[in-house]
This record gives structure tokens, sequence and C-alpha cells, in this order.
């Protein structure tokens, strides 16, 4: 996990930007006046400690950054220039983990008093885990061009791969032995976002879903996103068979041994140990 010192916030308010964001076609040919606020989630201790510049968040070049952006992107909804922006300073500045974004628009086209409307978001890169296999063709390829891929893709950043193990097919399905590892990451999608771009990753590794827990090409599963406890249609987090899966976690361990499993409260290393425990006898 990041230190609590990402709590430290460096504030901007009511930065004024000319831009030509809205709908009306008025709006973009004339432009008006934004006001933006942003609360950027930071660690400022060492540059506070140390009175380094350096060391911290240049918060006039974010200013200058936001100036440059809405002039030069034109969108027609507060929220598309929210989310956008939010996205591109979290992708410039390296040392904000997280933000607050307000965008608002003073002067829209209200036939009303009012003073003001925006859009207010937060946005974050998430720490994930990762598990990575393949018992089909050149599994090594496989695994090293799915790594690319994950590299390449704008919005998630490689922190740590473990080594990979060659373990026994699991399930029950008579096939050949995985090639299996484990992957650190960062990202700013959301879950079912970051579940779609692996499922395009397995995707172009020519992966087939036709057999449960059969073989394939390529596997890509999200087994632990932040301490998110989540369920949809499409997806669990944690990964729900990932405590009775030795080949998860003995790569796993080799990357986030204390790291804290959120609904059991065990590091991974004591979930491999508790799996491995010879079973008891009748």
């Amino acid at each position: 996990m990041y230190s609590d010192y990402a709590k430290d916030k460096i504030i901007i308010e009511k930065l004024e930007v000319y831009a030509y964001h809205g709908v009306y076609p008025e709006e973009k040919r004339k432009g008006q006046v934004f006001l933006v606020n942003a609360v950027l989630e930071t660690d400022v201790h060492r540059a506070g400690a140390e009175d380094r510049i350096e060391l911290t968040t240049d918060y006039g070049a974010v200013c200058m950054f936001i100036d440059g952006w809405m002039k030069m992107n034109t969108k027609y909804t507060l929220e598309a220039v929210a989310e956008n922006l939010a996205r591109d300073i979290l992708l410039n500045f390296h040392l904000v983990r997280g933000l607050d974004l307000e965008i608002c628009k003073p002067e829209a086209p209200i036939p009303i008093p009012f003073e003001s409307v925006s859009v207010k978001i937060h946005r974050a890169w998430h720490e994930i885990y990762l598990g990575i296999g393949s018992n089909l063709g050149d599994r090594e390829k496989y695994i090293e061009d799915a790594v690319q891929a994950l590299q390449a893709h704008s919005q998630i950043r490689i922190v740590k791969v473990s080594d990979i193990v060659e373990t026994e097919p699991y399930g029950g399905v008579e096939q050949g032995n995985f090639l299996n590892g484990a992957i650190k990451a960062e990202t700013l999608l959301e879950p079912e976002e970051l579940l779609q771009a692996l499922h395009e990753i397995e995707n172009s590794a020519g992966r087939e879903r036709t057999l449960h827990w059969g073989p394939r090409t390529l596997d890509l599963d999200i087994l632990f996103y932040d301490k998110l406890v989540y369920e949809s249609d499409t997806l669990v987090i944690p990964h729900p068979d990932l405590q009775n899966r030795s080949f998860v976690l003995e790569p796993l361990s080799r990357i986030a041994p204390n790291y804290r499993h959120p609904l059991s409260g065990r590091t991974v290393l004591q979930e491999l140990e508790e799996l491995e425990k010879p079973s008891r006898p009748m």
C-alpha cells in the first residue's frame, strides 16, 4: 500500500481558463471562462523536510498544464472535460497519486439566475495484482508478449513481475503443465475496464473460452485491486479461488508476501502456508 503521506494535498482553487467547451456551436466559437479547482493527493514529506522542489509536484506546472489542456481540447460536456483532464494530469505528474477535480462553468447558457454549475470527480492510481499463465504453444512467448502489452497500455504501469513457475493443471481437466506468474501494477482503469483490457490481451493471444479450467494460450486474472471487495455478473474481487491455488500464491508470494487478503486478513505467504499444510488424518 502507498504511504500515508500520499494523503498530503496540494490545492489549486479557482484557476481561470478561457476555453471552448460546450454543446452549442456558439460556445465553441466564442468560448467562455471556466474555473478549475484541483486537490492533488501526493507525498510532500521529503520535499518539506529537505526543502527541495524537485521532490514535490510543481503546482505552477500543473496550472499551466490545465490551462494548455483546456485551450487545446474541445469537449461537448463538462463530464468529458473532467474525465479526460483528470486522466492526463495523473499520467503526466507521476508524484500525484489521486486528485479531486472540479470544472466550473459560471457562464453556462442557463436562462435563469445562477452562480455556477460544475462537475466534480475523484480519480486515482490503483494498486493491482494480476495472475498470468499459459499451457499451450510457446508458453514463454505468450507470457512475455502479455507483459509487454500490459506495459504498453497507457493506463497501466507494471511495478514488479515474479519469476515464472511451472505447475500442474488445476481443476481436473487432463492437459499440459502451466507456466504461471504474478504481476504487481498500478492502473487508472476501473475494475470492469481493467477486465476488458485483460480480455483484449488474452484474445490477441488466441485465447478460446470453450472449456472451464481447460487449456489456454494465455490466462490473465485480477487477484487484488487495492483492498476492494467487489462482485458483479462478470467479475469478483479478490479472486474467489485465490486461497486454493498454489500456482497463484507461490509466484504472488515472491513479490507480495506480506500483502493481506482483505477478507481473510491473512498475508499471501500465510495463505500459501495454510494451503500447503498436510491434511489431518481421519
